[in-house]
């Protein structure tokens, strides 16, 4: 018998892997450069956080959560996004007493029992970012435009911006009414139903195109959003400006979690078929107290590893190999290996990327290898050039070849290197 990944799944392999591993960098990278710490939580949590914190009205809670009994007869789940478990995080080791807001960003490994299809995934990566305890819009201007500074050190152009606002506990209950309204005339199957007396913004983001075609002229948030509302998400809008991003408003844009409130956004990529969202979040202003917890305003985002790299691929930008090895080493018989494998390991010590040859290949295999490394030179080490005291360094793109003295080969890569 044959094992296979689940069903919803797939394996991250070289060198497409390490594709995954540059674009977690590329997208932490400006949290980590604005003060952002670093945080990681169980990937599995008390399946009330979720039901609580992400809320009962949506897919994620009803359809997608991987619940399970523990031994001890707790009801666990794995986590099927992270602001929920790092809102617990902070509320359980009482980060909130201390300097306000508390920066944090993660990565890791989310769940959702999910359709599978291309760019949606069962077992998922997401770098995530969060700034608790602050309500002030250059906190959310501040992550929006981070998540876009990510995309664009990896060299994405098509990745646009989507920002909306949805609103307070002050100005959604009437508006909550009035989509109630609109609603209950509509011709929607039971579920739907059910799901417009609990949480009627959920309808909205519903992607079946027989329920978007009768939502056309659903009221929207933006024209009952309060003074206190617009005003925020007009300061919002402004300071991306600033900071030279191009936005466009789509007062449709509700997210698929119960908890955000004001400004929400997401990051889309027109080369990603219907998985079209490469990230997201917005801010939210009563998660902590869903979950049990003192006021804590707070904004986040996150952003998909793997759709990221599909949007990378859409656009051209896999075509090289990633992370390959600077330098090969060929020894050429047992005692040049025993002599070789000393250097390699000096060199590895000294920041260069190093490979050898394995398993007593005859040179015309070495070499071979060697080519397929992707590296710049191959250090070649036969019984003349151990009496020599020296190795061959050989240029694998001219050909060039020369003798270096064992004793300055370490110095003489690095410099070629550099």
């Amino acid at each position: 018998m044959t094992f296979q990944a689940p069903k919803g799944t797939f394996d991250w392999m070289p060198p497409r892997s390490e594709w995954a591993l540059i674009v977690r960098d590329a997208l932490s990278a400006p949290a980590r450069r604005a003060g952002y710490g670093y945080i990681e939580t169980p990937a599995f949590e008390d399946t009330g956080l979720f039901s609580r914190g992400v809320g009962e009205s949506t897919d994620i809670v009803t359809k997608e959560m991987y619940t399970f009994e523990s031994k001890g007869g707790q009801s666990l789940t794995l986590r099927p996004e992270g602001t929920a478990s790092v809102m617990r995080a902070v509320l359980e080791h009482g980060l909130y007493g201390g300097a306000l807001p508390i920066k944090l960003w993660y990565s890791g490994s989310y769940f959702r029992y999910e359709k599978a299809q291309a760019g949606r995934y069962r077992h998922f990566s997401q770098v995530g970012a969060e700034a608790l305890g602050a309500e002030d819009p250059a906190l959310d201007a501040e992550l929006i435009v981070l998540a876009a500074d990510g995309y664009a050190s990896l060299g994405l152009k098509n990745v646009r911006l989507l920002l909306n606002s949805l609103g307070c506990k002050e100005c959604r209950p009437a508006y909550r009414a009035a989509l109630q309204e609109f609603l209950r005339g509509l011709d929607l199957d039971e579920d739907t139903r059910k799901r417009i007396e609990i949480n009627p913004l959920r309808v909205l983001d519903d992607k079946r195109p027989e329920v978007q075609a009768q939502l056309v002229n659903a009221p929207l948030m933006t024209d009952h959003l309060c003074g206190a509302c617009k005003a925020y998400h007009e300061e919002v809008r402004g300071l991306l400006t600033s900071a030279g991003l191009t936005y466009t408003d789509d007062p449709r844009l509700v997210r698929g979690l119960d908890y955000y409130t004001r400004t929400t956004f997401e990051f889309i990529h027109d080369g990603l078929g219907a998985q079209s969202a490469v990230g997201g979040g917005g801010r939210y202003d009563g998660l902590s107290e869903m979950i049990g917890g003192p006021a804590l305003p707070s904004v986040g985002w996150a952003l998909g590893v793997d759709r990221t790299v599909l949007a990378m691929e859409a656009e051209g930008l896999l075509t090289e190999r990633p992370g390959h090895v600077e330098v090969f080493a060929v020894p050429l018989g047992e005692e040049a290996r025993r002599r070789i494998f000393p250097l390699v390991a000096e060199l590895r010590r000294n920041g260069v990327a190093v490979d050898m040859a394995f398993g007593g290949r005859g040179v015309k295999g070495a070499m071979k290898a060697a080519d397929r490394s992707g590296a710049r030179y191959a250090l070649i080490l036969g019984d003349r050039d151990i009496e020599a005291g020296a190795v061959q360094v050989k240029d694998l793109t001219t050909g060039d070849q020369t003798a270096v003295p064992l004793a300055e080969v370490v110095d003489v890569l690095k410099g070629k290197l550099s």
